[in-house]
């Protein structure tokens, strides 16, 4: 069927709802989400993982081909993903539009700077970033003394992690881990976005006292920037599967989910939503659950945990050297990683689903010892071969996760904005992490005492392949200590970012990044 046809005759949305990208990429008005505000919304499937490894997991793989799996079993279902962004890319991880059969359409268009978002939220950040300097230059009436607001680009370039401008010290934060990507993805609508905007602390005077956009008076013409990519895009999977894939901030560094206007939207126009939070269920999963699910038109039904075999005995001690290899041992000894995520899910009062991500080198000894651990364990688990067969491939997992979907939860939050920020950290630390202890610097502790007033969530930026802080401790880490480098305020986003020890807000490319790879012939049509 002509995909555009599709969102007229099957998904309902009016034709002056829909802005074509050519055959096969859309964007949505935001009157769709009005028009549609009185209808109920569909049950949220909340896709996450163990802590990621060099053989990857395939998350967003697993998450379209379960959504091809509920189409196959003739359920009414829509993707909520988030946006790629070019430095992944280029750099080690590839792009994230899935893979086999079970991908978004067209992939590389997205992969790259798809429908132009991310290089409206590059400018829109640049443009601010050019106000201030501007302001400063002529005459400073503000008189700004410290500038907290940096520069962005959607690039992994570690040479830009610290520079200097006539103007002043610098540094660049790569676009998906800005302040503006999570303004975006947290924006309930236009007018939200405007009061974000004007909201966002650019820095501190003379006297010390804060400044803000609204001060500068420029929100405006930021919003303006911003008119076409606060729209969520529309695509679709393979087997005609509805995808909205809106906004993409990291989930170390910044929250990790996708735009809050467009899993909204989903909600009302599909009886199941399929979204992901970024890496594992220590980083996305739990800031989705206390900074966007609050945002949401209802709470999480289900949470499936992937994982594949490779990477639970990666987590077990194996080297890639040995990696095919069977090794029930490393498997079992692996498994400590998913439990704690298992744990972390129940804290929450959630249900799961363990999800497989069957590779063909898996063993049978192997796929075994891990059906009967999960029976053992009373565990909810299926196996998903939408890689290579799709939705036929993965329609009893979505059998099983809309069964779970159905069952009764309670939902409770690990602790409450309005609670000590240095309590919400440390629940968070030793609760989600399993760390016996968190430290602060000298500066966090100054930041956390003059922003205790603020009654907002807590977003901690560290590494994603560790349940600790230290990225070589695999497995399930106990009785290391959580350090706190510093504090920053995004008040447009309504986030006190922690950052651990170590974190980079701007990535480094690799020593052999995949941007040495591509290849195009001499019609730019990629080989």
């Amino acid at each position: 069927m002509n995909k555009y046809n599709y969102l007229i005759d099957e998904l309902h949305i009016l034709d002056d709802e829909i802005i074509s990208y050519g055959k096969d990429k859309f964007k949505l008005e935001l009157s769709l989400q009005e028009r549609l505000k009185d209808k109920a919304p569909g049950k949220l499937i909340l896709v996450t993982a163990i802590n990621p490894t060099s053989s990857g997991e395939g998350k967003t793989t697993l998450s379209i081909g379960l959504a091809q799996g509920f189409k196959k079993n003739d359920k009414d279902v829509m993707l909520a993903l988030r946006e790629p962004s070019m430095g992944p890319v280029f750099g080690m991880k590839g792009g994230a539009t899935g893979g086999g059969v079970s991908i978004l359409e067209p992939s590389l268009d997205i992969d790259l700077h798809f429908n132009g978002d991310i290089h409206a939220l590059t400018s829109a950040n640049n443009l601010l970033s050019a106000i201030i300097d501007n302001h400063m230059y002529f005459g400073n009436e503000l008189n700004i003394k410290d500038v907290f607001w940096q520069r962005a680009l959607d690039v992994n370039d570690r040479s830009l992690r610290e520079v200097k401008t006539k103007a002043r010290d610098d540094k660049f934060t790569i676009t998906a881990a800005s302040e503006m990507m999570a303004i975006l993805a947290l924006a309930r609508d236009f007018k939200d976005l405007k009061e974000r905007l004007n909201n966002i602390l650019i820095g501190t005077d003379i006297n010390g006292k804060d400044l803000f956009v609204s001060d500068l008076k420029c929100a405006d013409s930021l919003a303006l920037v911003l008119r076409d990519a606060i729209k969520p895009n529309l695509v679709f999977a393979k087997e005609m599967v509805p995808a909205l894939v809106h906004a993409g901030p990291f989930a170390n560094i910044a929250h990790g989910c996708n735009s809050v206007i467009a899993t909204n939207t989903a909600l009302k126009l599909a009886d199941y939503v399929i979204t992901e939070a970024g890496f594992g269920a220590d980083l996305g999963m739990e800031k989705f659950l206390h900074i966007k699910q609050p945002h949401l038109y209802t709470k999480v039904s289900v949470v499936v945990v992937v994982a594949t075999i490779k990477a639970l005995k990666l987590h077990g001690g194996v080297t890639e050297s040995n990696l095919d290899e069977p090794n029930i041992e490393a498997l079992s000894k692996g498994l400590e990683n998913i439990e704690k995520h298992l744990e972390n899910i129940k804290l929450f009062g959630l249900n799961s689903v363990v999800a497989l991500n069957k590779f063909d080198t898996d063993s049978e000894e192997e796929l075994q010892f891990l059906r009967n651990w999960a029976k053992d364990s009373n565990l909810n688990y299926g196996i998903s071969e939408g890689y290579s067969k799709g939705g036929e491939g993965t329609k009893d997992l979505a059998k099983l996760v809309e069964k779970v979907a159905q069952e009764p939860a309670k939902f409770k939050k690990l602790y409450s904005n309005e609670e000590n920020h240095e309590y919400k950290i440390r629940k968070i630390a030793e609760n989600i992490y399993g760390a016996k202890d968190v430290t602060f610097s000298h500066q966090a502790k100054k930041k956390l005492n003059q922003y205790k007033h603020l009654e907002i969530p807590i977003c901690i930026a560290k590494t994603p392949l560790s349940l600790s802080g230290d990225l070589k401790l695999k497995g399930r880490p106990r009785d290391f200590v959580l350090e706190i480098s510093d504090i920053k305020v995004s008040l447009g986003a309504n986030l006190l970012v922690v950052l651990t020890k170590g974190i980079n807000t701007m990535p480094g490319l690799n020593k052999h990044p995949r941007a040495l790879d591509f290849k195009l012939d001499d019609k730019g049509e990629l080989i």
